[in-house]
């Protein structure tokens, strides 16, 4: 029985929890990278500035493939197993974090210096200032620029097929081999792929709209 384009979807469809699960498992490490790195730098803690600088340069610089395969296959010559998942999360979630910290720094520099002259006038220490009053506004007016770097996590998340993830993309080759029915599969790729990106957008989106200050509309 010939196979029809829904039976692609269909057939497709069952690597997307993994595509979702490499992703956001990505995404949520650049986050956590990326904060760190830009509330550190914040503080300026001397010699630690330097290191900091040099990590989001140097990632910034290298391609995901490349690292991926450094730690997957690299590590392990050294005596480092490392699993498939983490080393996604190793490779494209440090990469990205790079570049969510430059993100966090620009909307850092983005707060209002009166607010952070009067909290210290009021006595406030440079921590609680970063936390209370830069980190809240920050991640506001963050939000294009975290919105741009999760759609590249996305993108670049079919990576994971060639350490062995059953993702979309590894199903696709599957069937493309046996069907020869290409353009129809990769078709249905960019579609699921649309999908998912069109809920993380609107994931997105909530929460801008749950923290939204009353009154405050961003152009």
């Amino acid at each position: 029985m010939a196979m029809s384009f829904l039976d692609i979807l269909t057939l497709l469809a069952a690597g997307a929890g993994y595509t979702v699960l490499v992703t956001f498992s990505c995404i949520a490490t650049g986050l956590v990278v990326g904060l760190t790195v830009a509330m550190l730098t914040r503080l300026h803690l001397g010699p630690l500035d330097f290191v900091l600088a040099a990590f989001t340069y140097v990632f910034r610089g290298i391609p995901v493939l490349v690292l991926l395969f450094m730690v997957f296959f690299g590590l392990p010559a050294m005596g480092l197993s490392v699993p498939p998942l983490v080393s996604m999360m190793l490779s494209l979630g440090l990469i990205s974090g790079a570049y969510l910290a430059e993100v966090f720094r620009g909307a850092l520099e983005s707060v209002d210096a009166n607010e952070i002259v009067a909290a210290e006038a009021m006595g406030m220490s440079r921590r609680q200032i970063l936390f209370s009053i830069e980190v809240p506004q920050m991640l506001r007016f963050a939000v294009p620029g975290m919105v741009n770097e999760f759609t590249t996590v996305l993108k670049y998340s079919p990576f994971a097929y060639t350490v062995g993830i059953p993702e979309i993309m590894k199903h696709a080759m599957v069937l493309a081999s046996t069907t020869l029915r290409g353009v129809e599969i990769y078709l249905a790729i960019g579609l699921l792929y649309f999908a998912i990106y069109k809920l993380m957008l609107a994931g997105v989106r909530a929460v801008e709209r749950h923290y939204a200050i009353p009154g405050f509309h961003r152009d």
